[in-house]
């Protein structure tokens, strides 16, 4: 799945783990005028309950895409109770201030990539959110022309995302790489979301 429009290009690697139909992982995200939000979210273990806690939270950010990351959290979390877990990574890149926050829950990870080739991994909140309260960490930082962000479910082993996968010139040749060497062997549920600002 590829977007390219606006100022963000955007593509999608997503398969089930082996033997399943579906995929306990959903993701989102949306383009408008002032910001750019993605989220992407793993239901605890595999299959349909999984999928439907995650689907679940990305019904709330959808509904409600102009909160901060601290308060869709929030809402994410009460939504929640009674169902499965989830881990969960949501990222916000504000056109208007040239900026971008993003937070991680658990083991969504989130590489950033500078249009010099510099990579930074963000370290992940322990836990998942399962609607009772918890703490949260929002990173923050200024946004570059042709920044590339990597986000993605415990399915993609981040050493496999090498400064080679990522010096690839297009979000979708990143995607179709990782695709090409890693997409058959699937021990888990698998998204890779690569996002570049332009």
């Amino acid at each position: 799945m590829e977007k390219q429009s606006g100022r963000v290009n955007l593509s999608v690697f997503q398969k089930a783990k082996k033997g399943n139909y579906y995929c306990g992982d959903s993701y989102f995200y949306r383009e408008t005028e002032d910001a750019f939000l993605c989220a992407l979210a793993d239901g605890l273990g595999s299959g349909e309950m999984a999928r439907e806690s995650s689907q679940a939270v990305m019904d709330v950010i959808e509904e409600n895409p102009v909160l901060s990351i601290e308060a869709l959290v929030k809402k994410c979390n009460e939504v929640l109770v009674g169902k499965r877990g989830v881990v969960l990574g949501i990222l916000r890149i504000d056109f208007k201030n040239r900026t971008y926050s993003y937070s991680s829950i658990g083991n969504i990870g989130v590489i950033t990539v500078d249009p010099d080739g510099k990579r930074n991994r963000n370290i992940p909140l322990a836990g998942y959110l399962a609607g009772y309260p918890r703490s949260l960490r929002v990173s923050h930082g200024d946004i570059k022309e042709g920044m590339i962000f990597l986000m993605f479910s415990d399915g993609v082993s981040d050493r496999r995302l090498s400064s080679k996968l990522t010096q690839a010139k297009t979000v979708g040749q990143i995607t179709e790489v990782y695709k090409g060497l890693y997409g058959q062997n699937r021990d888990d549920d698998t998204t890779l979301i690569a996002i570049e600002y332009n």
